[in-house]
């Protein structure tokens, strides 16, 4: 049997993505190879719920506002929502220009942007031809499924 290199890295993306997501566990398989990366679970009495300060209420408040702009577009006839969860990336590379931007006419099937998954970087292209009206995300912003990323009218 090869001996098993573990990768560090990657171990510590994987518990990234489980900490980004509110996941329990994720495993993986690449033929006799396994890697399982699990949150420990937490079990008794939960504990109370203490009043926030004024100002991390506020702060609360202006995201949670936020969330329910981008989940109110999700619903958007022109939203082009993440397939996967992953980092999504407005450019090909850093320092590049991206890939749209507001304004931009695009046709269906142009790239839009791309999301990296494991190591993997997919595209994520246009559903239809129309405008970019929104950008709903940030280069280099996590980014869970389904979540709305851009409006394209």
């Amino acid at each position: 049997m090869a001996k098993f290199e573990m990768d560090t890295e990657f171990v510590r993306k994987l518990a990234q993505i489980l900490h980004e997501t509110n996941l329990g566990e994720i495993e993986l398989a690449d033929g006799e190879r396994r890697i399982r990366v699990a949150r420990p679970t937490v079990t008794g009495a939960a504990a109370p719920v203490l009043a926030a300060p004024a100002a991390t209420s506020a702060a609360a408040a202006s995201a949670s506002a936020g969330t329910a702009r981008a989940s109110d577009l999700g619903t958007h006839a022109g939203a082009v929502k993440s397939p996967m969860v992953g980092t999504a990336y407005l450019a090909p590379e850093p320092g590049k220009p991206a890939f749209v931007t507001v304004g931009d006419k695009v046709t269906a099937g142009q790239t839009l942007l791309i999301i990296e998954a494991m190591k993997t970087f997919n595209p994520i292209k246009a559903p239809k031809a129309g405008t970019v009206t929104q950008v709903l995300i940030d280069n280099g912003q996590p980014v869970e499924f389904g979540e709305p990323l851009m409006i394209v009218e």
